[in-house]
């Protein structure tokens, strides 16, 4: 009975998914972005964030039911701290101007109603609308709206067009305001904040004829200079940026909807990094987390991402978290922060140990090992070390790593001992047997690590493996009795035991939802971090038609559906905020689940491609990682599939290989 209503289940959200492609709201373009054609299905409203270097910015946006634009700016400068120099210690602050709306007049007169006719997102958003002139016809809108890629501004461009058969009048004030903080109240006292516009000299548009005006807001200490912000040029910037992540590490398959998603989540994973006083950090967002790192959103999650990607300044952030982390290491083995804020000078331990030191060593030895800079693996070793005896030491009677919470900060029980920080110990540990064999590390430290890794993985099954709620898979912590999503992450490390009843677990009607997975059975709270490692292990233990079908679902809900375009942080909490970490994450489902790349060394890998039967080929082409630039080409060859490995663009390695077999690949 339990079998069929799984299957039942299963059936239906296929078939959710069908529906819900053909009424999606957002369409894919034919520049790679993705449109909102303004129909009858208003009001609506959405959020998206976009950062720079020195600013992070989250439009609400949105079309009212009479087809009017609607928008509120809010700003965050995370490297302008605020009393009490905490974690959400940023300056912030939103503005609902309307400036068409409120300053432009057509004829001496105000603005008729605009009617948005589309809204485009591609690292920039663009507006479309349209206004009826009373005997002269149409007039067209254009409105860019972006940050500044380098500056603490956010910026805005505005082209109008007379579509008409009639001259119109166009007229726009010039504006400049500043707002003056309260000193008492800044960590470098007062503030100011910059908003202009460029305006319009009343100006006759003829038939075909346009006009540009711009604005930009930004702030800055008082005293500072306020260099002009030259919005053109720094369009230019933001849309070089945007092609810049969108040439490495590119996707090609059957789905054009994964392949969109991805190219999207690239943006977002690799954006929000800003240049503190503390070097490169990458901040999650969301209104909250900035010019700060934790143990989980930076080490575990986006980190061992970036070389995949190969943007410089990722790989800055990233080495740079690490050399954070270890500045905390400390010979009586107290636990290492779990995240380190305020550009770096002080540090956040408010749910005690979370196995953090597991989330590091996790994250520090895939980024090093996909790296292949042996120089960085060799600075990095001793926080590796480190976190692989902290671990140890913390290992209870039964042999798993016991802590105090885990990365949820006990939003939800996990006892004394979980089973995310034992697999991420365990992941570590393999990953250090190949970087210190690389590194000529003693054989007799990596005979001890492979013997550890052995046990702990014993230990795993026994401590945490059980029946719960009818499913022979995890229990997340030993007393626990009701199904939890995090039961996914032993299928990310290799553990693939219990693959079988785990996923019938994860994809019950206990767990799964049109959101993805519950973090509880039978709680209405869904996280994207625990379904995204979901899709990655259903993917690495060979269940690709179940993984591709439930990918490709949630690519198109996030996609293309209500709340676009990236993977979001959790609900009800946040109001589904766009955090970076969760792009990175849905990244990894492609590197390490749907071509299955594990580095086994600074300069190997293996390779377990998942090719769905329904695709005929898939491609994963300039790969960064390793110290080169790879091409991945798989095929279906009959019953088993040809894989072809190019490094800078030279054959390395053609092999017809049975499916779901591991090939090893040496640079």
């Amino acid at each position: 009975m339990k079998k069929t209503v799984i299957i039942f289940i299963f059936c239906f959200v296929r078939g959710f998914a069908m529906s819900s492609q053909e009424e999606n709201r957002w369409h894919i373009n034919s520049s790679g972005g993705i449109t909102w054609n303004i129909d009858s299905r208003i009001p609506h409203n959405d959020h998206i964030e976009m950062s720079g270097e020195q600013i992070s910015t989250v439009l609400r946006y949105g079309v009212d039911e009479k087809g009017k634009f609607l928008l509120e700016r809010s700003f965050v400068w995370p490297m302008l701290r605020t009393i009490p120099n905490n974690t959400h210690a940023s300056l912030m602050r939103r503005f609902g101007w309307d400036i068409i709306g409120d300053m432009m007049t057509m004829n001496g007169r105000r603005v008729p109603q605009e009617k948005v006719k589309s809204i485009t997102l591609d690292g920039v958003m663009t507006v479309e609308s349209e206004f009826d002139i009373p005997r002269n016809g149409k007039m067209k809108l254009i409105r860019y709206l972006f940050p500044s890629t380098k500056k603490a501004a956010y910026c805005e461009k505005y082209v109008i067009l007379n579509d008409g058969q009639e001259s119109v009048m166009i007229e726009i004030p010039e504006a400049r305001s500043v707002i003056k903080t309260d000193p008492e109240k800044g960590v470098d006292g007062e503030y100011e904040i910059e908003t202009n516009v460029s305006g319009v000299r009343g100006h006759t548009l003829a038939p075909g004829e346009s006009v540009v005006f711009y604005a930009d807001f930004k702030a800055y200490k008082k005293g500072e200079a306020s260099d002009p912000v030259e919005v053109e040029k720094e369009l230019t910037g933001r849309r070089a940026l945007i092609d810049e992540f969108w040439d490495k590490l590119i996707l090609e398959t059957p789905n054009h909807t994964i392949n969109a998603m991805f190219a999207f989540a690239k943006i977002r994973a690799a954006e929000s990094i800003y240049k503190t006083g503390g070097g490169y950090m990458h901040g999650p967002g969301g209104e909250s987390y900035y010019a700060a790192i934790w143990a989980n959103d930076q080490a575990e999650y986006i980190n061992p991402f970036f070389p995949f990607l190969g943007y410089d300044t990722g790989n800055k952030s990233a080495y740079n978290s690490f050399r954070h982390f270890a500045r905390f290491m400390n010979d009586a083995y107290k636990p290492i922060p779990s995240s380190i804020i305020a550009e770096g000078i002080d540090f956040w331990n408010g749910a005690g140990d979370r196995g953090d030191a597991a989330m590091i060593a996790y994250g520090v030895a895939r980024y090093a090992l996909t790296r292949g800079d042996r120089q960085e693996a060799l600075d990095l070793w001793p926080l590796l070390e480190w976190c692989l005896e902290y671990c140890r030491r913390n290992l209870n009677e039964d042999g798993v790593v016991a802590s105090d919470s885990d990365e949820l900060e006990n939003r939800f029980p996990s006892g004394n001992a979980n089973l995310s920080t034992s697999s991420l110990y365990y992941d570590a540990l393999v990953s250090a047997v190949y970087l210190g064999k690389d590194l000529g590390k003693p054989n007799a430290q990596l005979s001890t690590y492979k013997r550890e890794s052995k046990e702990l993985r014993k230990a795993i099954d026994q401590y945490f493996g059980g029946t719960v709620e009818g499913f022979n898979t995890y229990k997340y912590y030993k007393e626990n009795d009701i199904l939890r999503s995090w039961i996914c992450i032993p299928l990310t490390v290799g553990i693939y035991d219990r693959k079988d009843e785990t996923i019938k677990a994860l994809f019950s009607p206990r767990l799964w939802t049109q959101n993805g997975l519950l973090t509880e059975a039978g709680s209405e709270t869904f996280w994207d971090r625990s379904t995204l490692y979901a899709l990655r292990g259903v993917f690495e233990c060979g269940e690709t038609a179940k993984g591709i079908d439930y990918l490709s679902y949630y690519s198109n809900q996030r996609l293309l559906g209500e709340h676009v375009p990236y993977a979001i942080e959790a609900w009800p909490e946040g109001n589904q905020r766009h955090l970076s970490g969760e792009s990175g994450l849905y990244c990894r489902i492609i590197t390490e689940g749907l071509f299955g790349i594990r580095p086994t060394g600074l300069s190997s890998f293996t390779l377990t491609p998942r090719l769905p039967e329904s695709w005929d080929k898939m491609s994963l082409k300039k790969i960064k990682a390793f110290n080169k630039s790879i091409d991945i080409e798989v095929y279906q060859w009959g019953d088993k599939v040809k894989i072809e490995v190019y490094a800078d663009n030279k054959l390395i390695k053609s092999i017809v290989e049975k499916k779901g077999k591991s090939i090893n690949v040496a640079i």
